[in-house]
Order: structure tokens, then C-alpha cells, then sequence
């Protein structure tokens, strides 16, 4: 097999360590987010941004241990929105817009589940894509 190692212990010293653990408590506040849910009929996603688009958080139904078809209940978005409402109140969120995609079961309540927090909703914009016409059919078949 190989050569054994022989690790060198290095003492560290009191000054980097509260150091690092000063720039690790810093977080970034905001006032004013946008809540990105996605909801498909298997899942939901939930995307917290700040107002130039930056992702600050994100989860979904499956993060949160829930698996197969209880991924797409409105149980699961309920509490994806509940646990980014908390992360959210955390950094000091007071007004969220809301971006609604899909058609799933957890488009409402995940909305709930993360205004339940206290943080206030200042609008709901839904984005869900509508096809006008859809692709052109198959030919018929011939026999």
C-alpha cells in the first residue's frame, strides 16, 4: 500500500479563530425579497431572491425528507414555505412579491405556509406557461 503519513499538528492561534467566526455571523439583511414557487404535480421548489434576482435560499419538498408522491401534497409545500419563512424573518425580510409557476397541489400553500411567518405580501404574479397552439400533431397512420 503506501508510505504512512505522518501529520504535523499546528497549534491555532486565539486571534484567527475569532476572526473567522466574526465574518461567519455576518449575514445579509434585506427588507424586501421575491418568493419564486415552482410547483410541478411531483414536487415543489421554493427560491427566496433579493429584488436584483440573487438567490438567497432555497428548498423544496424533497430537502425536507419527503419522498415520492408525497413530494406534490399541499402538506409538503406548506412546510418548504414555512421553513423559508423562517430563514427569511432571520435576515430581516418585512415584504415579499410572489412568483408563482406550475400547476401543482402546493401553489397556495406554500404561499401560506411562508406569509404565516409575518411577513408581508405585496403581490402575486403568476407565470405559468400556456402553450397556444402546442407542437403539430402526428400524421395519420396508414395501415
Amino acid at each position: 500500500m503506501g508510505k504512512k503519513r505522518i501529520v504535523k499538528s499546528e497549534e491555532k492561534t486565539a486571534s484567527t479563530d475569532a476572526g473567522a467566526k466574526k465574518t461567519s455571523l455576518v449575514k445579509k439583511k434585506l427588507e424586501r425579497g421575491v418568493l419564486h414557487v415552482q410547483s410541478t404535480y411531483n414536487n415543489t421548489m421554493l427560491t427566496f431572491a433579493d429584488e436584483g434576482g440573487n438567490a438567497v435560499f432555497f428548498s423544496s419538498s424533497g430537502a425536507l425528507g419527503f419522498k415520492g408522491a408525497k413530494k406534490g401534497t399541499p402538506f409538503a409545500a406548506a412546510k418548504v414555505g414555512e421553513m423559508l419563512g423562517e430563514k427569511a424573518k432571520a435576515i430581516g425580510v418585512k415584504e415579499v412579491t410572489v412568483v408563482v409557476k406550475g400547476v401543482g397541489a402546493g401553489r397556495e400553500s406554500a404561499i401560506r405556509g411562508f406569509i404565516s411567518k409575518g411577513i408581508g405580501l405585496l403581490k402575486i404574479k403568476d407565470i405559468t406557461p400556456v402553450p397556444h397552439n402546442g407542437p403539430r400533431p402526428p400524421k395519420p397512420r396508414r395501415v
